[in-house]
């Protein structure tokens, strides 16, 4: 980055309180700032960049971002959330609202930044969509009341809304940014009615400039593009009636204010995330089925443009000059970061940021800012700075680490040029951090619980490795096994050996097979239903010895094994179901006599065994 632009900043919330660093290059904390020590629990920048403010359970300070002098302090105690308005003019603050016997603690306050003084105050039970929603010029303010959307000047907060938008069965609402403010609102499905999304200009509620109804809809985000002239709404249901995915059923919908169009993006399964480019021109969605979803780039008309590929990815964000796309898997996937070039459509490079739980563009846009935050993650705390070339260019680890974010600024401060910058030299710590964070070894294929410590079937054998590599794989297991835990492993295997030794027929048995080989039947595949009923299996000469002759035939060779589940016939299926479940009440007795306590449900099913006994006979038949 030049050196005659301004330096970012960002800020960061920990254990031992807040702190404040430069962004690349300097990466140290600015001159004059004085850290703030103690039980921190929140902190917030104002959009504009211009405050920071952070709450302790004492009160609330207010500190100039640039010049790091204090200029305000409230007398709040046990502040949970704060807020500011688009400009910073305001500041909003929540507390747990105290439960009185007409409900009228009024836990949300309304502030002026500068004069300190309090404008008003509501009552807001719930934590989540707590502050009112402020136009991009702070004329107006809104929050919902039951049906209603009030809407308030500042200059009149004190007094009584100036007007209302009252819908019957509306149940969330979002302002609009940009220059000319519209107001959508939602309403759900009701007594078979679709659900429904309406567009209104903020200074006419009489009708609606924009309106969609669809199906399937139990609640939305709606996700405005920054210039306010269209937006996307993700609909989501808690239920899929279909049975396809656990997680409900997801459909996205894009409206254009003007009213001139509106349609279904067309997407396959399950949406993962949803952005808006900053030029408001396109935008990218991640969906499709894990572990390999699909992410398409779509214009303003809601058509594909670009596929970026399948991969497991559930995050995506745009850099502030919407030149650089980061397509991310967090959470309970892998940490992966990919950067993509967003004009010439091809990737810049891939990373692993593993146990990522935040993720923040600075507004350089050159740098991405990954943490891992308590108490998401309990270890391994901290932060790391990425060029969005790969390079890791900075690391800080600390105990626990609770929040982090930079400070924002407009992009046009930091253009980005035709041609995307060179990477920068790592940071001394940088090549440490990523020996660290090197992705661990596969632990191989999943193993049930009762065949973990044993030596893997030499069916799932790789056929390059060699007999003392995995003698010495079947030694490093036996060493974590307990000592009765091995005791019982080398029961199973004697036992094992022993029916083997059974199973092998004597040389010169009459057949020719050499000393030693078991000897392979050319007798057919016996018949599997009459064998389950006790009849005569094919090729045994002796009915009344299937218990010392089972699964072989009479010149001692081994019989086919048993059909694959594929193989049986449904009335097959039914028996071996109705025993598994009489198994499960049998070993359920057993807990019940030895003194256990029983789940209600355990309980039931032991009730259902007389029912089982007869439907398992009824089968037999």
């Amino acid at each position: 980055m030049s050196s005659s632009l301004p330096p970012t900043q960002f800020a960061f919330r920990s254990s031992a309180g807040i702190g404040l660093s430069e962004g690349a290059p300097a990466f140290g904390a600015p001159a004059g700032f004085e850290k703030q020590a103690g039980n921190i629990r929140v902190l917030q920048y104002s959009k504009n960049g211009l405050y920071l403010a952070w709450a302790t359970p004492e009160g609330v300070k207010v500190m100039d971002a640039q010049s790091l002098q204090m200029i305000q302090e409230f007398a709040i105690k046990d502040v949970i959330e704060i807020d500011f308005s688009p400009k910073g003019t305001f500041i909003s603050t929540w507390v747990r609202q105290i439960k009185t016997e007409d409900g009228s603690h009024k836990n949300m306050s309304i502030y002026e930044v500068k004069t300190g003084q309090e404008l008003t105050a509501f009552s807001q039970k719930n934590q989540n969509n707590w502050n009112v929603q402020w136009t991009d010029d702070e004329t107006y303010c809104a929050r919902m009341v039951s049906n209603e959307v009030h809407f308030w000047e500042p200059k009149n907060l004190p007094k009584a809304p100036f007007t209302k938008l009252r819908l019957e069965g509306m149940s969330q609402f979002s302002l609009s940014p940009g220059k000319s403010t519209s107001v959508a609102v939602f309403f759900g499905e009701r007594k078979g009615a679709p659900a429904m999304v309406r567009i209104y200009s903020i200074t006419n509620f009489s009708v609606p400039l924009a309106s969609k109804s669809f199906f399937k809809a139990d609640r939305v985000q709606m996700i405005w593009n920054q210039l306010g002239t269209n937006i996307l709404v993700w609909a989501t249901t808690d239920v899929d009636k279909t049975g396809k995915s656990y997680y409900g059923e997801t459909n996205l919908y894009y409206l254009a204010v003007a009213g001139n169009f509106d349609c279904r993006v067309p997407i396959d399964g399950l949406i993962h995330d949803v952005a808006w480019a900053p030029a408001s021109k396109d935008f990218v969605v991640i969906h499709g089925q894990m572990p390999s979803p699909k992410t398409t780039l779509f214009d303003h008309r809601a058509n594909a443009v670009h596929e970026f590929g399948r991969d497991a990815r559930n995050t995506i964000k745009w850099n502030p000059q919407g030149r650089v796309l980061v397509l991310a898997g967090f959470g309970n996937l892998a940490g992966t970061m990919d950067f993509w070039d967003r004009k010439t459509l091809k990737k810049i490079t891939s990373v692993s940021a593993r146990d990522t739980t935040a993720c923040e563009w600075s507004p350089d846009g050159r740098h991405i800012l990954t943490a891992t935050l308590s108490p998401r993650l309990r270890v391994d705390n901290g932060y790391k700075i990425w060029h969005y070339t790969g390079t890791l260019v900075h690391v800080e680890e600390m105990n626990e680490l609770y929040q982090v974010s930079w400070r924002p600024c407009a992009p046009e401060i930091y253009p980005i040029r035709t041609s995307l910058s060179p990477a920068p030299k790592p940071a001394a710590n940088a090549s440490a951090a990523q020996v660290k964070a090197a992705p661990v070894k596969s632990m191989g294929a999943y193993r049930p619980p009762q065949a973990r410590g044993t030596p893997a079937p030499s069916l799932f054998a790789d056929a390059s490795g060699s007999s003392a590599a995995a003698a010495a794989a079947a030694a490093a297991a036996d060493a974590n096994l307990s000592k009765a835990a091995l005791k019982n492993k080398k029961k199973r295997e004697n036992a094992k050996k022993n029916k083997e030794g059974e199973d092998v027929p004597a040389s010169g048995s009459g057949n020719n097979s050499p000393a030693g080989t078991p000897a392979r039947s050319n007798t057919p595949r016996p018949n599997s239903t009459s064998a389950r009923n006790g009849s005569p299996v094919i090729g045994s000469n002796n009915n009344n010895n299937t218990n010392t002759n089972k699964g072989k035939s009479s010149n001692g060779a081994l019989l086919p094994a048993t059909p694959s589940a594929g193989q049986m016939t449904e009335t097959e299926k039914k028996i071996r179901n109705v025993t598994k479940k009489l198994k499960q009440i049998h070993e359920l007795k057993e807990k019940q006599a030895a003194g256990e306590t029983l789940e209600l449900t355990q309980i039931q099913k032991i009730t259902a065994e007389a029912a089982l006994l007869k439907e398992l006979e009824a089968l037999k038949i």
